[in-house]
């Protein structure tokens, strides 16, 4: 029986590691074995890479990063004279910089050019030159185009969105980038179930003058593991039907002499590769190499490291860089993000491009062969064997001499795969069912002695610790604390602690925090800065609320001022700084710290407006409104990103908008233009029907939901589907994100309601908007609604009497009290406005 019960153990255990093989975290097991692997293998990249680095000191010397073109095109011209093979620069180039006195350089030429005065003047060819000097002189991008024409060589890096297109680009891209992407492909017939190449959904180019100028383009985009490291280098990217290579790989055929169209890409699910020339590189089926990371030996630097002033300023001779490749890149604190690799916790985006393009020329890259699978299986095939067969037939020390034996083997297989051959074969996967089957078969055997029991105690302790650091990397704070708990108290479970008391903080939830950290105190109250931190967050704990209690309206901040304390979080967006103050809820400045957008964040504290037995249903209505607003895609709508909920805190995270609304325009002494009123609100109009067309109504049209830039006439409508929100709201703020005076007539009386209520609401803000007043105004909320429901608005003509009729028409069809007599839609109103626009 006790042999049978084994045998039933170790196949069940044996079972479940093969079927969750694939699982994180087996696949974080083998991810360290590889690191390992890397580092454990020594090969030379060769000194035919070097990197000019922009580094603390170049900042320090030429000024704050990103410097003027100049500065680029005289190290291009510096780099061009000694005739290097290739120049690669990681810049992104992607908006035009000119200098502040170049529009009136062209003004005085447009003036020239006009004025038939000065072109019979002789003297006007050498003017016309001399301001032809000053254009190019003022020009930071024509300078450094020329200077990358001039080199002939320089390969330029762009970014490209990453995520599953939804439909067709929006155009084509430009000539000077479609001219890299992949002629020679070859696909299977069934490439999209079979192929998981990396899809865009966006290229961000180059701007044109310096774009044009370029010998070829790459993308630089990193392609981190779920860890976020990186260990592969994606050498294609799909964008729609097209494909584009990676920088590393452009600057290798150039070095080859080779271009584009020497690239072939194999997309067929029996040999992923990619081609360049003669070299074949192995890939995954996403066309990812694995970069072989070369490791710093006898304390000299893998590749060749300069800073960018000493080449500018010519304290290093650019002769060293003849005939080598050149990688121009940012290593500086704070200049772009680093990543942690097989060799190193931190390393910068251009030293990861130059051991790419090494391995690519020094044929460096690891592989998995395509009979690894076979050989995977059969060790773990060995160890279930040895587990269900022989384990419980053998001594205690005799099992573990085996056992020992079984890694050893493994373990030696691994390494010399890796090192020797450059063969990744996943077998930590047998190596921890191994373990893991060790340990639970002997702690069974033996679960009665206290030798068993020890052992039981001491796995049991770093099984709660790892799974509190799991629920702690999973958001899942209070779980996190209840293991951390169960673990005997040591330095790592203090380290984890801290942190946990940490990320309560980043929560706002500081009595969280405090409890975690008097629970750190009883063990060891000198313990880093426990005694400031207790007494600060019970400070805290005891002053703000985060997102307001039940039944309270308040206005309180998630910044507490405090600069000693971590910045707070909503979901996944880092609050930087408040932006401003709304009916129901504070709106922030927020950063996506994966992608780096910058979002408006506005907040809601439903539970301050509705009660606790409504609260459940609101919540799943203001989710369901915020991914229908989300779904709008219309130039005059405000994009929304995401929403979620922290602690009956809602928040919509949206688009960040730099124009200003339209509430201060409605004063007497500070009305807009006629002309320009109507160009908005038809504007407006555009927004709505696209939104009613969708089945969409917005429920609360005002000015202070209407944003404008001036500067660029860009219009845009905000809060669409909050006002739904509040609709059945039974607390006494009842319709306050309605604002009753610009309400319908029907929305005021509870009446279901649809487009056209946006429209009477829209009427109501463009009589505002005209005559400085409101339609209809009252000391009471019962009679502000009795006269929206009966009684007529005074013409707007007599207010205003400078406004044509049209107009009048117009608002006055538009504030009809029945839905019936309105406009039915905004195109209609739209089509009146245009005709109307002429006579204003």
């Amino acid at each position: 029986m006790h042999w049978k019960s084994d045998w039933l153990l170790a196949s069940a255990l044996s079972l479940v590691f093969l079927l969750a093989s694939g699982q994180d975290i087996f696949q974080s097991v083998e991810r360290k074995a590889y690191d390992w692997g890397v580092s454990a293998s020594k090969r030379n990249a060769g000194d035919k890479i070097a990197i000019i680095a922009i580094d603390d000191q170049s900042i320090a010397n030429i000024g704050r990063w990103p410097w003027s073109r100049d500065v680029q095109a005289q190290m291009l011209d510096k780099l061009a004279a000694v005739h290097p093979k290739v120049i690669g620069h990681t810049a992104f180039f992607l908006e035009p910089q000119t200098d502040a006195g170049l529009a009136y350089i062209d003004k005085i030429s447009s003036f020239i050019a006009h004025s038939r005065t000065l072109q019979s003047n002789a003297a006007l060819s050498h003017l016309e030159q001399l301001i032809q000097e000053a254009q190019t002189e003022l020009n930071p991008d024509t300078k450094l185009a020329a200077s990358i024409k001039s080199a002939d060589n320089v390969v330029l890096a762009m970014p490209f969105v990453i995520g599953e297109p939804l439909g067709k680009p929006d155009a084509a891209l430009p000539d000077y980038v479609s001219k890299n992407q992949l002629k020679n492909v070859v696909k299977s017939a069934q490439l999209d179930d079979e192929i998981n190449l990396i899809s865009t959904r966006a290229a961000i180019a180059p701007v044109a003058t310096v774009g044009e100028s370029a010998a070829a383009i790459g993308h630089l985009n990193a392609s981190p593991d779920i860890d976020g490291s990186i260990r592969v280098e994606p050498l294609v990217l799909g964008y729609y039907d097209q494909f584009y290579p990676s920088m590393a790989l452009q600057i290798a055929a150039r070095y080859l002499n080779l271009s584009v169209s020497d690239i072939q890409a194999n997309l067929t699910n029996d040999r992923e590769s990619v081609r360049l020339g003669n070299l074949t590189i192995a890939t995954n089926s996403a066309l990812q190499m694995h970069t072989f990371f070369y490791d710093a030996h006898a304390n000299r630097p893998v590749f060749q490291v300069d800073s960018f002033f000493d080449v500018l300023s010519g304290k290093i001779a650019t002769q060293k860089y003849a005939g080598k490749i050149v990688l121009i890149g940012a290593t500086a604190h704070g200049v772009g993000d680093s990543f942690a690799t097989p060799i190193s916790a931190s390393m910068k985006p251009i030293e990861i491009l130059a051991h790419s393009v090494a391995s690519i020329l020094n044929e460096d890259f690891y592989v998995s062969p395509s009979w690894a699978i076979w050989l995977e299986l059969a060790a773990w095939l060995c160890v279930a064997l040895y587990l269900v067969l022989l384990f419980s037939r053998l001594k205690a020390g005799t099992a573990a001499i085996v056992t020992a034996s079984l890694l050893l083997i493994f373990i030696s297989s691994h390494y010399v795969l890796m090192t020797q051959k450059g063969w990744w074969i996943q077998l930590m996967t047998p190596c921890v069912l191994l373990l893991v089957g060790h340990v639970l078969l002997t702690t069974k055997r033996y679960l009665t002695t206290e030798k068993g029991k020890e052992k039981s105690d001491a796995d049991s302790a770093e099984s709660n610790r790892h799974l509190a650091l799991m629920f702690q990397n999973q958001g899942q704070l209070d779980m996190a604390f209840d293991r951390f708990r169960k673990c005997p108290m040591d330095q790592n479970v203090m380290d984890g602690l801290y942190n946990l008391g940490l990320d309560f903080e980043r929560k706002r939830q500081f009595n969280k925090a405090e409890a975690v950290f008097a629970y750190l105190a009883d063990f060891d109250s000198k313990y880093k800065d426990l005694a400031q931190r207790i007494t600060r967050a019970k400070q805290l704990s005891e002053t703000v609320i985060f997102g307001g209690g039940s039944g309270r309206r308040n206005q309180n901040t998630l910044l507490s001022g405090n600069q000693t304390l971590e910045k707070p979080m909503l979901g996944r967006y880092q609050v930087e700084k408040e932006l401003g103050k709304g009916a129901m809820g504070v709106v922030y400045l927020g950063l996506d710290p994966k992608i780096s957008r910058v979002v408006a964040i506005k907040t809601l504290a439903l539970s301050n407006e509705f009660d606790a037995d409504e609260l459940t249903e609101v919540k799943a209505r203001f989710f369901r409104e915020a991914e229908t607003a989300g779904r709008l895609n219309h130039p005059n709508i405000v994009t929304i990103y995401d929403a979620g909920e922290e602690h009956d805190l809602a928040y919509i995270a949206m688009e960040l908008l730099k124009g200003a609304d339209l509430t201060p325009y409605t004063k007497p002494d500070n009305l807009l233009p006629t002309k320009q009123v109507i160009d908005i609100i038809i504007k407006v109009l555009s927004a709505l029907a696209y939104a009613h067309a969708s089945q969409i109504v917005h429920r609360d049209i005002k000015p202070a939901n209407i944003m404008v830039e001036f500067d660029t006439g860009v219009v845009k409508v905000t809060d669409f589907g909050i006002a739904r929100i509040t609709d059945t709201s039974k607390t006494k703020t009842g319709i306050v994100l309605g604002t009753p005076s610009y309400m319908s007539p029907e929305q005021l009386s509870g009446k279901k309601v649809d487009g056209r209520s946006d429209l009477f609401s829209l009427g109501v803000m463009l009589y505002s908007l005209l005559t400085g007043e409101l339609p209809f105004t009252a000391d009471s909320m019962t009679t502000l609604m009795y006269k929206i429901a009966n009684e007529a608005h005074v013409d707007i003509r007599q207010l205003n009497p400078e406004l044509p009729e049209c107009l009048a028409i117009i608002v006055n069809k538009m504030l009809e009290k029945k839905a019936e007599n309105r406009y039915q839609t905004g195109a209609e109103i739209a089509e009146e406005l245009k005709k109307c626009l002429v006579l204003a």
